[in-house]
């Protein structure tokens, strides 16, 4: 795997995969078992049956297409970093719980971080925050 960027998507970027521009990826693209979670809240929380059903089929695919890092003993500690970063900032992350979770994962695995949402990352330590372009 010499040479190859690998990069932790989160889960606006896992949800809108199809629509971006490859080249703006890694060329190893993980995740974490923290945006798995999320996505299999997705379904059970959807209100109408068509977009329950659209979530079930993303959710199914993520999980054939990628084996999710997991939220282990080092993601816990970075996670208390990201937290303080956040709180001395004004922000809290219990306000964005699975963001936090994530930005720990890619902090823990050394690992830039691919979002949609950079600005729900600002100002947490040693995160590098790359945005995809559509």
């Amino acid at each position: 795997m010499t040479g190859r960027r690998r990069g932790l998507l989160d889960t606006s970027v896992v949800i809108a995969l199809g629509s971006l521009d490859p080249a703006s990826l890694p060329d190893v693209c993980l995740i974490s078992a923290v945006t798995l979670a999320e996505l299999t809240a997705g379904p059970l929380v959807a209100a109408a049956v068509r977009e329950r059903a659209i979530r079930q089929a993303r959710l199914q695919a993520v999980e054939r297409s990628f084996d999710p890092l997991p939220f282990d003993a080092d993601c816990a500690r970075a996670f208390g970093r990201v937290s303080a970063d956040l709180r001395a900032r004004g922000r809290k992350a219990a306000a964005r719980p699975y963001d936090g979770l994530i930005a720990a994962t890619a902090l823990a695995h050394g690992l830039d971080l691919y979002t949609l949402n950079p600005g729900d990352f600002d100002g947490i330590g040693g995160l590098t925050v790359r945005a995809p372009n559509a």
